[in-house]
């Protein structure tokens, strides 16, 4: 490490790291600061363009020595942990200014898993990093400076655990664990390290394995005692266990009365008990306390926002999710929050603008995905003037059938074959807890109501026209808990089946109780519980629900028509898309059997099937299927039922 005390005091003053209570040293940079652009190349000629990482979501510029060996700690850490983990996704440039033979010379030895670049036009003075070495410097989104680290030794230490801090923050819970543990297997005695990882599991939803980690911790005395009481302290709220969680609350409020994050959780447990005023104080509490660990500082001022979005306080959310991605600008649960409150204010411009942001931190994001995709649609349905108008007519007819308790008059001759299949959603019920998160129930009932209509089997009611309706009808939550009220709403917009339900969110999880109803029999199709889980990615859970109902759908309202024409290998059938007919479909041709007659009573026989047949073409209004088989020539008005393929619905189908 090259030092040089006089210029020292010039270059670097020691500031707080972001409240957490640990040195970090800035020179001229500090947080949120436009990092100094530049061009270098690497041995082969290749440029490097700083300007080409600005939606990176991490770069972390390593200034070095090439003959040092104290200078190449870290970025050896992070070469040899790349190298063990394939998936981490870290971008790292070292930048030196050691002479080109040099350079060969240790890309060789070492064979660095990440570019060297040559400075020739004096970017290591820009960095100020040209007197201690390494310096290394962590920039986010947009380029904006998030740390600052000279020197080795410790400060390395220092620097690879607020790496793995930051990548705690992106959710990249098994880089964060490498780092950590990268630095536990060095220094046995780094509390921080050490909780970064319990906080990881925590995240992942292994809650034995953070209690486990939080335990050791916590019985290192000193900083050790706090950091790993406040992990059980979150741990035990996970678990429901409220008593256990207060009781190491107050322990922690009294060794260390400045730590903040107790404070969220103690808010989170006093809304899940209904107690929302005493909620809202625990969150002011959090806000005004000095001392917090950096993935743990952007919550609080996101829930204070959550309580007021749902108070109707838009403005005043939208100002805590914005304090909240200052302090942490991997936070897009604000962001996407914030999306939320434009939504209900009908700002549809704005909340797309958030949902864009969100996804430019993480572009796989389901929540920012879904809304961004529903905000799009609903901009593009303000700008089509005819489409709005004939939607408004639809809701003002709707609305005065609800309201007359009429039904749309429909002569039905054709008893036997089937209609389309319609499917409503009504709004859930939201209970439970406060989640990190606004709109899950709109995600749920979005993306499942896009993979049900690509199935082809089911057609949706448009999301926008139920929400015109219940806006036109003043329906709120509290009407629409009640069964009558949905199964008004199902039969006036001609569906036959209306999905409802509720979430409960509980500490760890979130759970819903899903149920379909028939609207023409009241009767329950399916009810549905399912867990979502930190564990399991939200698109594949909304893809095994996706499945259960169509196994239910298929299997409870099989598709049934009339064979209108037959050539010698083929048939068309009175069934096309708009009912629910794909290629793939199989029908069997039934014939009516003659009743039994028992005890006076005439018992109805179920059809027996004649034929097979399987779909090969559709149309909107009919298909054209080929014979598999048959026990007799098929003739026009014959039958046809779909036929349940068992292996088709099986568990492996709705995985």
């Amino acid at each position: 490490m090259k030092i040089i005390t006089k210029c020292l005091v010039f270059f670097m003053i020691v500031a707080t790291g972001f409240l957490s209570g640990e040195a970090v040293c800035y020179g001229q940079f500090a947080p949120g600061q436009s990092a100094p652009g530049f061009s270098l190349e690497e041995l082969k000629g290749k440029s490097y363009d700083l300007s080409q990482m600005k939606d990176q979501p991490m770069t972390i510029l390593y200034f070095f020595d090439v003959e040092s060996r104290p200078s190449q700690e870290g970025l050896l850490t992070l070469s040899e942990l790349a190298g063990r983990y394939k998936d981490i996704d870290l971008a790292v440039w070292a930048i030196t200014v050691s002479s080109k033979e040099k350079i060969d010379d240790f890309v060789t030895r070492t064979k660095l898993g990440f570019p060297v670049l040559l400075d020739r036009s004096g970017v290591s003075n820009l960095y100020h990093a040209q007197m201690i070495l390494p310096t290394v410097c962590t920039l986010g989104p947009g380029l904006k400076v998030l740390d600052y680290f000279q020197g080795g030794g410790k400060t390395t230490e220092m620097m690879l655990v607020r790496l793995a801090e930051r990548q705690l923050q992106r959710k990249e819970t098994m880089i964060a664990k490498a780092i950590s543990e990268e630095v536990v297997k060095k220094n046995p005695k780094n509390v921080k390290a050490k909780t970064v990882r319990g906080y990881a599991a925590l995240q992942e939803g292994n809650v034995n394995e953070a209690e486990k980690v939080f335990k050791d911790v916590s019985h290192k005395g000193g900083q050790g005692e706090v950091l790993g009481k406040e992990g059980l302290v979150a741990v035990y709220a996970k678990k429901g266990e409220s008593k256990k969680a207060l009781e190491l609350a107050g322990e922690v409020e009294q060794k260390a009365p400045e730590r903040s994050y107790v404070h969220v959780i103690k808010g989170d447990m006093l809304y899940a008990q209904g107690k929302k005023a005493e909620a809202a104080a625990a969150y002011q509490t959090a806000i005004k306390k000095k001392e917090a660990e950096p993935y743990q500082q952007a919550v609080r001022y996101n829930q204070l926002g959550r309580l007021h979005a749902n108070a109707g306080k838009y403005e005043s959310a939208r100002d805590l999710y914005d304090q909240a991605v200052a302090i942490d600008p991997y936070y897009i649960e604000a962001t996407t929050n914030k999306g939320v409150t434009y939504e209900k204010e009908g700002r549809w411009d704005k909340a797309l603008e958030s949902y864009r942001q969100a996804l430019s931190r993480d572009k796989n994001d389901t929540f920012a995905v879904v809304l961004a995709k529903k905000a799009q649609e609903m901009l593009e349905l303000q700008s089509d003037v005819e489409r709005k108008k004939r939607i408004d007519r639809l809701v003002k007819d709707l609305a005065a059938r609800y309201r007359s308790q009429k039904k749309a008059k429909a002569k039905v001759e054709d008893t036997w074959t089937s209609r389309p299949m319609i499917l409503s959603f009504v709004d859930f019920q939201e209970k439970g807890g406060l989640t990190e998160r606004d709109g899950f129930a709109t995600v749920l009932i979005t993306e499942l109501a896009d993979l049900l209509n690509a199935s082809g089997r089911v057609q949706v009611v448009e999301r926008v026209l139920m929400e015109r309706l219940l806006e036109e009808l003043n329906l709120g939550s509290s009407e629409l808990a009640d069964p009558e009220t949905a199964l008004r709403l199902g039969k006036v917009l001609a569906a036959k089946l209306i999905g409802t339900g509720s979430l409960f969110y509980l500490p760890n999880a979130s759970l819903l109780n899903f149920r379909l109803i028939d609207t023409e029999t009241s009767g329950i199709a399916k009810v549905v519980t399912r867990e979502f889980g930190p564990q399991a990615p939200l698109t594949k859970e909304l893809y095994r629900l996706n499945r259960e109902l169509l196994k239910t759908i298929i299997s409870k309202y099989p598709l049934q028509g009339y064979l209108v024409r037959i050539t010698d290998d083929q048939v068309i059938i009175n069934l096309g898309s708009d009912q629910g007919a794909v290629v793939g479909t199989k029908f069997e041709v039934v014939e009516e059997q003659e009743p039994v007659k028992y005890k006076g009573k005439l018992l109805a026989l179920t059809p027996k099937p004649i034929a097979r047949i399987e779909v090969v073409r559709v149309e909107p209004g009919l298909c054209y299927a080929r014979i598999l088989d048959q026990e007799r020539p098929l003739k026009a008005d014959d039958k046809v039922r779909e036929k349940i393929e068992e292996a088709a619905l099986g568990e492996s189908d709705v995985m």
